[in-house]
């Protein structure tokens, strides 16, 4: 059995589409580029997808995991060319690699977002990143299936910054003042999402802007402590990669060399 790791997006309008609306969509393409699937067993089989740490409701994402296994061996390339070509566009799927290591959940630690913030000057949005840097702690509210709960955000947040350009392609250009912030977010438990920091700023420095943000995830993966930085989690998989047989002459000559 062949095991494959994809790398998808959500972009433009297809950010609001929630996960179970990709499942749907992700089947389909499946069913499309004819993908020998394995499947589960019981009554209700179904192809064996796993997803990996999947970004809120309204959120555009460039580094969404998922995780595929079939029944006979197909080139990672050719068949993501096959699934993304079966997707709509803005659910784009961008990477395909053997998964040739275990624990690709465990490898998703960490993930570095990007916030637009229409109608906020850029010195506002600095001051309000200085507060809540300096805060030793800043408690939010979330409303959840069992009621109220308040948490620390300020713990989960290991950088943040507002930047003068954005890392990725705007979602809704203006001519109005435009602030951007980027954070990494340590995945803990209970999560702490985008807009969780944002009700931390508003706390802390009264930041509100008069337009929901647009929020990004550009990255996600293992965090380093030491460097601060998200490696690629695929990265294990491409370096375990089976190097390439050498032609038997070429074989011969390293031997007699050696």
């Amino acid at each position: 059995m062949q095991r494959i790791r994809l790398r998808y997006t959500k972009r433009g309008r297809l950010r609001f589409t929630s996960h179970r609306d990709f499942q749907r969509a992700f089947e389909r393409a499946l069913r499309r580029a004819e993908v020998p699937m394995a499947y589960s067993a019981g009554f209700t089989p179904h192809p064996k997808v796993s997803y990996a740490n999947a970004a809120p409701t309204g959120t555009g994402s460039e580094a969404e995991y998922l995780e595929i296994a079939l029944t006979e061996a197909r080139d990672p390339e050719r068949l993501r060319l096959l699934l993304d070509e079966s997707m709509p566009a803005g659910l784009d799927i961008v990477e395909a690699v053997d998964a040739r290591t275990s624990g690709l959940a465990d490898r998703l630690t960490a993930s570095v977002w990007e916030l637009r913030l229409d109608g906020v000057d850029s010195a506002d949005a600095e001051r309000a990143v200085a507060a809540f840097n300096a805060a030793p702690a800043v408690e939010v509210q979330r409303r959840t299936k069992n009621g109220v709960r308040t948490f620390d955000a300020r713990s989960a947040v290991a950088h943040l910054e507002s930047v003068t350009t954005p890392g990725s392609p705007a979602d809704r250009p203006t001519d109005r003042p435009c602030a951007i912030l980027r954070l990494v977010v340590r995945h803990v438990t209970p999560a702490v999402r985008p807009d969780d920091v944002l009700s931390g700023l508003r706390a802390v420095a009264d930041l509100a802007p008069p337009v929901p943000a647009a929020v990004t995830r550009l990255a996600q993966g293992l965090f380093d402590e030491e460097t601060g930085a998200v490696t690629d989690p695929l990265a294990p998989d491409r370096e375990a990669e089976a190097p390439e047989p050498q032609p038997a002459a070429a074989s011969a000559v390293a031997k007699a060399s050696a």
